[in-house]
C-alpha cells in the first residue's frame, strides 16, 4: 500500500481531512483535488493507483470525472471509487452501472472504508 498513489477528489474541507487522515494513518500516499477540473488535470499528469471521487462536486461532478477516466485510454483501467452523502440504493446501483469500481455512502466509517478500499484496489 505504501507504493500506491491515491487521488482523492473532494470539495468539502471536512471530507478531504477525513479521507486524508484515514489514508495517512495507513501510510497510503495520496493527493487531493478540490474539483473535477483539477482532478482531470492531475490524472493526466500523474500516475495514480486509484481515485476516490465525491459525486457532488462543483463544475465537473464525480460522474463527469468518471466519464473522462473511462474514455481516456491511458486512464480507463483506473479503479474509481464513488463516495456521496446523497446515499440511496438507486444511487449505489447507478454508480456501479456507470462504471465506478465501488461505492461508499458518507459518513465514511474509517476502519471498514480503508479495509474495503484495499480489497477493491487489490481486485482491480
Amino acid at each position: 500500500m505504501q507504493d500506491w498513489h491515491i487521488l482523492v477528489v473532494e470539495d468539502d474541507k471536512d471530507g478531504q481531512e477525513l479521507v486524508s487522515r484515514m489514508l495517512k494513518y495507513h501510510r497510503i500516499p495520496h493527493q487531493v483535488a478540490e474539483s473535477g477540473e483539477e482532478a482531470i488535470a492531475m490524472l493526466q499528469q500523474n500516475a495514480f493507483t486509484a481515485c476516490v471521487i465525491d459525486l457532488a462536486l462543483p463544475g465537473i461532478d464525480g460522474w463527469g470525472v468518471l466519464k473522462k477516466v473511462r474514455t481516456t485510454p491511458e486512464l480507463s483501467h483506473l479503479p474509481c471509487i464513488a463516495v456521496t452523502a446523497f446515499h440511496s440504493a438507486e444511487v449505489a446501483v447507478k454508480t456501479i452501472e456507470a462504471g465506478f469500481t465501488a461505492y461508499f455512502p458518507k459518513p465514511l466509517e474509517p476502519t471498514s472504508f480503508v479495509r474495503e478500499l484495499v480489497q477493491v484496489i487489490n481486485e482491480a
